[in-house]
């Protein structure tokens, strides 16, 4: 890797300490992620070379929530094929990620996976195909990162199975559509506990790794073709930080995928992954201090897909 990623990162994360990101606030529509404390801060880049740069408290569980969603579609893919394209569209939505009215007006298709619409969706298509839906994400991220132990938060999967009403309500809409296949608490269930899985800012970059890399892995196995990880990067590049991806892109400029945990990975196809974590959240749900941290790293190497 030609950058000095270490004196960057130091670079980046002296800067995000100092920086005052006004309004922006931890999630507390679920009660377990607002006991984070605000300064927390990772980000580590996995090279791919092999190199591996960590800055912050990149050892250090946090939940995951809608980075997920990228998971459990790559899941939903390697089972269904391109027939998952019928269930689930393939567009930006330009609405809140838990917006009921588009999906009212679609017919209850929704409009990509990355929205909760979309992955409920998914998690549906997941739960008609493996046998423990509510363990196949976490298991899945445990193989892509090599760490086994890899599991669901249990009291945040509590926390979000007591606060998840609209999502349950976005579910049923879809199945008054006819749009879902499964019992939609069986749904709600698998897609709550994806949410729930927690993982360290160094395992998320190492479980994005193969985006970044062909669709390979950590471990040299292929996860999904070449070009069903450029379509993913593709999808995230469009549709993967909720209606704040135009803005992102236009600053930004790489694929990249966020949760209302504070976490969003990142990919410079060929080159790297990049996991950042900081919890507090800017008015669209995505973490300020991570957009911050991406679009220091990406002006210090002068790289984006653009």
């Amino acid at each position: 890797m030609p950058h000095n990623y270490a004196t960057i990162l130091e670079q980046i994360a002296d800067h995000v300490a100092k920086e005052d990101f006004g309004d922006a606030r931890k999630a507390d529509y679920i009660p377990a992620l607002s006991d984070v404390p605000d300064d927390h801060f990772a980000m580590v880049i996995r090279g791919t070379d092999g190199q591996e740069f960590a800055i912050g408290m990149a050892d250090q569980p946090f939940s995951i929530q809608s980075i997920s969603k990228m998971f459990a579609l790559v899941l939903a893919q390697r089972a269904h094929g391109d027939t998952l394209w019928q269930a689930v569209r393939r567009e930006p939505s330009g609405s809140a990620f838990n917006s009921l009215i588009q999906l009212e007006q679609e017919n209850g298709v929704p409009r990509n996976p990355f929205i909760n619409a979309g992955a409920i969706r998914v998690a549906d298509l997941i739960t008609s195909r493996y046998a423990n839906p509510d363990r196949s994400v976490a298991e899945f991220l445990g193989q892509l990162c090599g760490n086994p132990d890899i599991r669901v938060d249990n009291t945040m999967y509590l926390s979000e199975d007591l606060h998840g009403d609209r999502n349950r309500a976005i579910a049923y809409l879809m199945k008054s559509f006819g749009k879902l296949d499964n019992p939609v608490e069986d749904v709600v269930r698998a897609y709550f506990k994806q949410c729930s899985v927690a993982m360290t800012t160094r395992e998320m970059a190492r479980a994005a790794f193969f985006l970044a890399n062909k669709g390979v892995g950590i471990d040299g196995q292929t996860v999904i073709a070449a070009e069903e990880t450029r379509r993913i990067n593709a999808l995230m590049l469009t549709c993967g930080m909720y209606d704040g991806v135009g803005d992102f892109a236009f600053t930004v400029g790489i694929p990249a995928k966020s949760g209302v945990g504070g976490g969003i990975i990142g990919i410079v196809p060929g080159e790297f992954s990049v996991c950042v974590w900081s919890p507090r959240l800017d008015g669209r749900g995505n973490s300020a201090a991570g957009i911050r941290a991406l679009e220091m790293l990406i002006r210090a190497i002068g790289r984006s897909v653009f």
